[in-house]
């Protein structure tokens, strides 16, 4: 039994790199499946409509610690050995690719039908008139749901403690039980959790101002 020290916020400062990695390999994989899924919500093919809603429902219909045992303790059954990260990579940018195939969904759906009228008037093919005069409108009204996902998704990497996953969250843990002061250890962390989503929160709003003030 020790006494909580510097080393130990550099112990988990250490950790939160870990933390801001798993977010950004799930905001990555999790954005480019989420095109996908976004893409098959408004195209017009009745059966990709049918495919994008079964899967968005089955995942936001679950909830991510469920995915997270899937991955990491169900594969191996099958005789697919996945070790901590991967299994928390997947089930995290699986889980972001359904919410952020929504939030993209309702930017596209909520520009004005007039814009494609515009652009079939103009001789643009559905793929043109989606890339080049509908996805720059969408992108400005998704900029504020889409780094408010972002957030949540830094702090449910919290989950993935529970996997052994050694981020921010579970090198609390083990200092917790190493220095039996849990306060000043999850206070530490949870100090650690702000200034990351805070950050996220001031980039949106930069963002947004940005984007408006190119339009």
């Amino acid at each position: 039994m020790r006494e909580f020290s510097e080393a130990d916020i550099a112990y988990l400062l250490l950790a939160t790199r870990w933390t801001v990695l798993l977010a950004l390999v799930a905001m990555i994989g999790g954005g480019l499946l989420g095109i996908v899924v976004a893409v098959l919500r408004v195209v017009q093919f009745r059966p990709a409509n049918w495919l994008a809603i079964g899967y968005i429902n089955l995942i936001q219909g679950t909830p991510l610690l469920g995915q997270l045992f899937v991955f990491f303790f169900g594969l191996p059954l099958f005789g697919l050995s996945v070790d901590a990260w991967t299994a928390a990579a997947l089930s995290l940018s699986i889980y972001a690719s359904a919410f952020f195939g929504e939030i993209w969904r309702g930017s596209l759906q909520s520009v004005s039908p007039r814009q494609w009228e515009a652009g079939a008037s103009l001789g643009l093919t559905y793929a043109q008139r989606l890339f080049y005069v509908v996805l720059p409108q969408a992108v400005r009204i998704s900029v504020a749901p889409t780094v408010g996902f972002l957030v949540q998704l830094v702090k449910n990497t919290s989950l993935t403690a529970l996997i052994g996953f050694v981020e921010l969250t579970r090198a609390s843990q083990i200092i917790s039980g190493a220095t039996f002061a849990p306060l000043p250890v999850y206070l530490t962390a949870a100090a650690i959790y702000f200034v990351i989503c805070f950050s996220l929160s001031q980039l949106s709003h930069m963002l947004e101002r940005r984007l408006h003030a190119a339009h």
